[in-house]
C-alpha cells in the first residue's frame, strides 16, 4: 500500500516539485497563466452543444445555445465551439485513456505512451507549488473504494498521473497543515508517518538488484515529494488561508456522490485561485465508461449511460447542465481574483470535451470541444467553427502550446503518422487570433 502510496504521489506532481522546465524550442513569454481541461466520460454529442440553427461555422451572437449548455449562454461572447477533429488514431472504441489528452493509440490496461498536453502545459506555465492537480468524479462507491486512480494524465510513457477522488485526502494534502481539530490531529499523525517511512526507506535498498533499486528510487522520491510539499505549503499558510474551503457535511457525510464533485470542484478553484497549482484536470467519470450522477435525480450509471443517445435524453440534458454550471461557477470564481489589467479568467483557457470524442461506441472521427477564455485575445471567441474532419486533435493541443510560447510543428505525432492522420502542420489557425 506504502509503495503504491509513493509512486502513484511522485508521478502525480511529475517528478518532483521543481521550477518548471520549457519545453521544446523557442518558448516565450505567454498571455496563458493557467489552463482547465474538463473531461466528461461516455461521448460530447456535438448535437448537445452546437445551436441547431447554425449549419456552417459563423458567429454565436445570435444563437441560442442548446438546452443541455444553456448555462453558458451569458458567456458566448468567451465561448468558441469546435466540431471536426479527429481521434481516429487514439483508438478510442470506449476510451483511449491516456490517449485523449496525449493524442496516441490507448486503450484499456494500456499505459501511457509519452506524457499529455495538461502535464506539458504545467511545466510551462508559471512555477506554483504543486504544478498538475487531477480530480476525477465517480460513484460514491468507487470513490471510496479507489481514492486516487490514473486514466487520464501521463507526464511520460508509462508515468501515470493520478487522480484524487476524495476531497478528505485532497483537503488532508492542501489544506492539512492549516486546519483545526480531527483534520489538523490526522495531518500531523499522518506527516509524522510518511517522515518516519522517508527516513527508513532511505536507508534501505543500497544492495538490491539495479532494475529494483530504481523502482525502490522511485518509491523513496515519492515519500521526499510528500513531505517537502508539506514544507512548501506551511511555509504560505497565512496565504492559503484565505482560500481554503469550508469543511461540511459534503465532505465528512455526502448523501450523494454529486455532493463529493461538488466538494472537489471547491478544491480545485481554491488551489487555482491561491496560486498552488496552475494545471487544472477533472475527469467526470474518472476517463473510463463509469460514473454515477444520483444527486441529479438519476437512477441509471455507469457504462448504461453510455449505450442512450444524448440529443434531447433528459438523462443527458441533465449531466451536461450540471457540467455547464461547474464550468459556469469556474468562470465567475476566476473572473473576481483581480489579476494584472484584468481578473484571472482573462489569463485562462478551459476546454471542455470527453475523453471518448463524440460517443461511447467509437472510432473517434469526431471529437467536439468547447473553449472558453481567450487568454488575453490570444484565442478567437464568441463563434462556431466547422472543420472538415481531416485534422487531428494533436493540432488543437498544437496550438495551446503555440499560445504558451511554444514553436512546435506538432504535438505527440510523428512525421509518418501525420502523413495519415493530419492533413496540415502546426497549430489550427481556426482557433488563434
Amino acid at each position: 500500500m506504502l509503495q503504491s502510496l509513493a509512486a502513484g504521489f511522485g508521478a502525480a506532481v511529475g517528478g518532483g516539485f521543481l521550477p518548471n522546465q520549457t519545453f521544446g524550442i523557442g518558448s516565450t513569454a505567454s498571455p496563458m497563466k493557467r489552463v482547465i481541461f474538463f473531461l466528461q466520460n461516455q461521448g460530447f454529442d456535438p448535437a448537445t452543444c452546437i445551436p441547431s440553427e447554425m449549419n456552417a461555422s459563423g458567429s454565436l451572437a445570435n444563437a441560442k445555445l442548446p438546452e443541455p449548455i444553456e448555462a453558458l449562454e451569458p458567456f458566448k461572447d468567451r465561448m468558441h465551439i469546435i466540431n471536426g477533429l479527429h481521434g481516429l488514431h487514439t483508438s478510442p472504441s470506449h476510451s483511449p485513456f491516456f490517449g485523449a489528452l496525449g493524442g496516441y493509440r490507448g486503450s484499456d490496461g494500456v499505459p501511457p505512451a509519452g506524457p499529455t498536453i495538461d502535464y506539458e502545459l504545467s511545466k510551462i506555465l508559471p512555477q506554483t507549488l504543486l504544478p498538475h492537480l487531477c480530480i476525477g468524479m465517480d460513484s460514491i462507491e468507487n470513490m471510496r473504494a479507489k481514492p486516487t486512480v490514473a486514466n487520464l494524465s501521463a507526464s511520460g510513457a508509462g508515468q501515470p498521473i493520478f487522480m484524487h477522488s476524495n476531497p478528505n485526502h485532497l483537503y488532508q494534502l492542501l489544506y492539512g497543515g492549516i486546519a483545526e481539530g480531527d483534520i489538523r490531529n490526522q495531518h500531523e499523525a499522518r506527516s509524522s508517518m510518511l517522515e518516519r517511512i522517508e527516513s527508513m526507506v532511505s536507508s534501505e535498498g543500497l544492495e538490491l538488484p539495479l532494475g529494483e533499486k530504481e523502482r525502490y528510487g522511485h518509491y523513496l522520491r515519492g515519500f521526499e515529494d510528500m513531505n517537502g510539499l508539506r514544507e512548501r505549503l506551511a511555509k504560505v499558510s497565512g496565504h492559503l488561508k484565505k482560500f481554503a474551503p469550508v469543511v461540511d457535511e459534503r465532505y465528512t457525510n455526502p448523501e450523494f456522490e454529486t455532493d463529493w464533485h461538488d466538494s472537489l470542484l471547491d478544491l480545485g478553484i481554491s488551489a487555482l485561485k491561491s496560486g498552488t497549482t496552475n494545471t487544472l484536470t477533472i475527469g467526470s467519470g474518472r476517463g473510463e465508461i463509469f460514473g454515477a450522477w444520483k444527486g441529479l435525480g438519476i437512477e441509471q450509471q455507469g457504462h448504461n449511460l453510455g449505450h442512450m443517445k444524448q440529443k434531447d435524453n433528459p438523462i443527458w440534458i441533465k449531466i451536461r447542465q450540471y457540467n455547464s454550471r461547474m464550468l459556469v461557477k469556474l468562470m465567475e470564481q476566476l473572473e473576481s481574483v483581480p489579476e494584472g489589467n484584468g481578473s484571472m479568467m482573462d489569463n485562462t483557457l478551459i476546454v471542455y470535451t470527453s475523453n471518448n470524442a463524440d460517443k461511447q461506441h467509437t472510432n473517434g472521427s469526431n471529437w467536439p470541444v468547447m473553449l472558453l477564455g481567450d487568454c488575453g485575445g490570444a484565442f478567437k471567441t464568441g463563434c462556431f467553427t466547422q472543420l472538415d474532419g481531416k485534422r487531428p486533435i494533436n493540432a488543437l493541443y498544437n496550438s495551446i502550446l503555440r499560445v504558451s510560447g511554444v514553436q512546435a510543428d506538432r504535438f505527440n505525432m510523428s512525421e509518418a503518422m501525420a502523413k495519415k492522420y493530419d492533413s496540415g502542420t502546426g497549430p489550427l489557425k481556426e482557433v488563434l487570433s
